[in-house]
Formats: C-alpha cells, structure tokens, sequence
C-alpha cells in the first residue's frame, strides 16, 4: 500500500504533484537540489491552497493538514518511500540518471513513475534495477485544475505496478487514460503536431499570433489558442517533445518548426521566460515575427 511519496523535482510539475498528493492524504517530499526551487515550490503551493481556502473549496484546517504532509529536501532522505514520482526536465539523458541513481536510494518493493511527456518508459525503465516497477504517470499543468493522467505502460511494466498507481491516481481526484508506450503517447503525439502547425503558420506569415489563437478559440471552442498554450506548457518542453516525435516515427510531418527552435536558441521559452509567441509582464501583447 501506498503511503509515503517522494516528488523528484519542485518545478512547476513536480510541486503541482506535490500538492494533490498531498492534500489527497499522501506524506510527500519534494526533492529538488536548489534551494530557491524548493523555497519556490513550497511558496506557491501555500499560494495555491490559499486561493482555494478564498473560494471555499478548502478549509483553513485542510490546508494546514496538507501543508503538515509536506517536506522538502536537497536528496532522497530515506528509503521507505512507496513510490517516487520523477518531474524534471524533459531530457532522457537526465531522467535515465536520476531514476536509475534513485532505484539504488528506495526499498526494492517501491514503485518508479516518470511525469515524462513524450519519452519511451521502457528506455527508463530498463536503466533501473527494477524494470518491471517503472510507469509514467503524465499529469497535465497546471497539476491542480486538470483532470487526467496519462498512465503509459511500458513493455517491462508488472500488472502489480499499474494497479497500485491506479489507486493512487483514484485517491488524488484524477480521471485515468492508458497509453502504450509510443512516442508522445495519447495527448502529444496529437496536441503537439497542432502546436507545431500553428507555429508553421505564423513562421510564414499565414496570421499574426494573435489571429491564429483567436481563430483557433472561436473557431473550434478552445478554452485557449494552440501558441498561448506553447508558451504555459514551455517552448523548450514542446521543442523537446517534437524531436523526441521525429525521431521515434522519422517522418518529416514532426519536423520541428525553424521558428520553434530559433525561439528556444534565444532564450524566449514562454511564460516562465517572460517571453515567447507573447510577451508577458503587465499585459500581453503579441511577439512581432
């Protein structure tokens, strides 16, 4: 049984991670090796469940309990974590160490989940000593609001592992789909080649930014257009996902935008870059092209 719960990572995922799992019951520890993440992490979890004690979906009891369940620290401190779930950059060379250095810090029953968005769980898995204990566990941000996660199965996976995770993700509130483990899975190998589209478009000159969001929100009810949404999921993480996409299937229709890659080579990652398709501080405006 799943009690204790070890978050690798307090970016914007991981503490997402962090807190529904906390609030769900879990003891969690988010694990980040800097400080200011951690300090980071920390604060914008309080900042979140304060917005929910404001609106009356939480009481001030509940947040301090969940607050309680939460710690934070530089490396794994123990080993009788139950499962850890890993939500660091998307970069397989990265995930395959971290995870295959962390099997050898956890107790041989826990499970190993990757948040990974797009790369192959079996690669993962195979770097541990217990492949047959790894899945991905894809939550989709921001971790608090959205409903699903994307469970992906990999060739090693134990029907044990899947099961014990699906509690879990019943626990914490969220709606499961599975996947096989194919590059992108379910939700990117569609959502990104549209993202990707849309930058096509703007890199010549079909539309400004703008125009292509808001006929992509009016014309096909899309709570949000495809480049405002590159820039919240992170043009580096939609870069990252799109050539793991080419890759894997080596077909041009994945080819990464040119503008996508020159955004990422300059610095402009998004919303948590201040800038990307747009430019983010007191207001939004379009980024010229």
């Amino acid at each position: 049984m799943i009690q204790q719960i070890v978050v690798l990572g307090g970016g914007q995922m991981g503490n997402g991670i962090a807190h529904v799992c906390a609030q769900a019951g879990y003891a969690v520890t988010v694990v980040d090796i800097s400080e200011k993440q951690r300090e980071l992490a920390q604060a914008t979890i309080t900042k979140n469940l304060d917005r929910s004690v404001s609106k009356g979906n939480l009481s001030e009891a509940a947040k301090k309990e969940t607050l309680a369940r939460l710690s934070f620290c530089d490396a794994i401190p123990h080993r009788d974590f139950d499962l850890l779930i890993e939500a660091v950059t998307e970069n397989v060379v990265l995930k395959t160490k971290l995870l295959a250095d962390a099997s050898h810090r956890l107790k041989k029953e826990a499970i190993i989940a990757s948040n990974t968005s797009s790369i192959s769980l079996t690669q993962l898995a195979v770097a541990t000593d217990r492949p047959e204990q790894v899945i991905g566990m894809h939550f989709m941000n921001p971790v608090p609001l959205m409903q699903l996660v994307e469970v992906i199965r990999s060739l090693t996976t134990s029907e044990a592992t899947f099961q014990a995770v699906a509690e879990v993700i019943e626990k914490i509130g969220k709606t499961m789909v599975v996947s096989q483990d194919m590059p992108g899975f379910i939700v990117n190998r569609i959502l990104m080649p549209m993202i990707n589209e849309a930058i096509y478009s703007l890199y010549e000159g079909i539309a400004t930014a703008e125009d292509i969001d808001r006929a992509m929100k009016l014309g096909t009810n899309q709570p949000m257009g495809p480049l405002a949404l590159a820039d919240l999921i992170g043009l580096d993480t939609c870069l990252a996902i799109m050539s793991v996409l080419h890759e894997g299937f080596s077909d041009s229709k994945y080819r990464p935008c040119p503008l996508l890659r020159n955004y990422v080579n300059a610095g402009w990652l998004g919303r948590k870059a201040g800038r990307g398709f747009y430019q983010y501080g007191g207001s939004v405006s379009c980024q010229k092209t």
